[in-house]
């Protein structure tokens, strides 16, 4: 019993993660036309930053869960700024959205990739379920997706989905490692994204409240939200993480038109329907509803 209900602080943790996530593109938005890499280079600073502070008010060691295997290290930042860069020269390579659709591949790979874990087996409505959550997915990020781009450009989109996929799924392996060491991962994502930025793109500093937009992507989306990912995908359940993650796009939408970046559309419902039963029916839950004996 204890175990199952740690279980399931764990995925409650990890869900947090999407609504963190749903924040990345307003606040993008917010932080004005900076390169992408001295983006990522300031949010994933300050997400070192943040939790350099944490621990030292917490009076404990910033090198200790710093301590770790190269082969952890890899995953780590493999899976942080491995992502990133791929999906960058995705999106420079390929119509944005091909590109976005073919990245947002990932967690329905997680959904698939689940199955190879010592113990879990794949079943039709896990495909089900996955399937209808990327088609709600898609109606958001697919939008005009049309011919076009460099080789290049497709085949970073689709090793981003593999790459964060199997970050998420190995990271379930490497569950004895203390969540802080991700920590380290921002550190050297930011240190590489630095060198990318220099060797790459002109320098366009954020401007007056675009600070505030950099700010809460280093708090929230690109810092604390990998944190909180790495407690679900290690300890709670990664097959439903991955169902809940197409909840991602959905809500980004509804923040981008809160803030006044967009407008509602009548896709919009649509998709919420899609991706909502495609987590009903990947969890289990509308099937055990459907079946269930009256008064039971």
């Amino acid at each position: 019993m204890t175990q199952s209900i740690s279980d399931n602080r764990a995925t409650a943790i990890g869900a947090t993660t999407v609504l963190n996530w749903a924040l990345l593109a307003a606040l993008t938005q917010l932080a004005g036309p900076v390169p992408p890499f001295l983006l990522t280079a300031l949010a994933f600073g300050i997400a070192f930053l943040c939790f350099a502070l944490w621990l030292g008010l917490r009076g404990e060691s910033l090198f200790t869960p710093l301590k770790q295997p190269p082969a952890v290290w890899m995953l780590g930042v493999c899976g942080l700024f491995g992502y990133h860069a791929l999906y960058f020269v995705a999106q420079q390579n390929a119509p944005p959205a091909n590109a976005g659709l073919i990245s947002y591949l990932w967690p329905l790979l997680i959904v698939l990739f689940v199955a190879l874990l010592p113990g879990e087996r794949l079943r039709i409505i896990h495909v089900a379920g996955s399937l209808l959550g990327f088609a709600g997915a898609a109606l958001l990020v697919g939008g005009d997706v049309n011919a076009g781009g460099s080789v290049l450009g497709y085949a970073a989109a689709f090793a981003c989905a593999f790459l964060w996929s199997g970050y998420s799924v190995l990271s379930r392996a490497t569950r004895n490692v203390p969540t802080a060491a991700v920590g380290g991962f921002c550190l050297v994502t930011a240190l590489l994204a630095a060198l990318c930025h220099w060797l790459f793109e002109p320098t366009r500093l954020p401007v007056g409240i675009g600070w505030l937009g950099v700010l809460g992507l280093g708090l929230g989306p690109v810092g604390s939200a990998f944190f909180t990912w790495d407690v679900g995908v290690k300890h709670g359940d990664l097959r439903l993480l991955g169902l809940l993650a197409y909840f991602t796009p959905l809500l980004s939408t509804v923040a981008l038109i809160l803030t006044g970046y967009a407008e509602p559309t009548p896709l919009l419902a649509l998709a919420a329907g899609l991706i909502t039963l495609g987590m009903l029916v990947g969890s289990g839950r509308l099937h055990r509803n459907l079946w269930r004996k009256p008064g039971s």
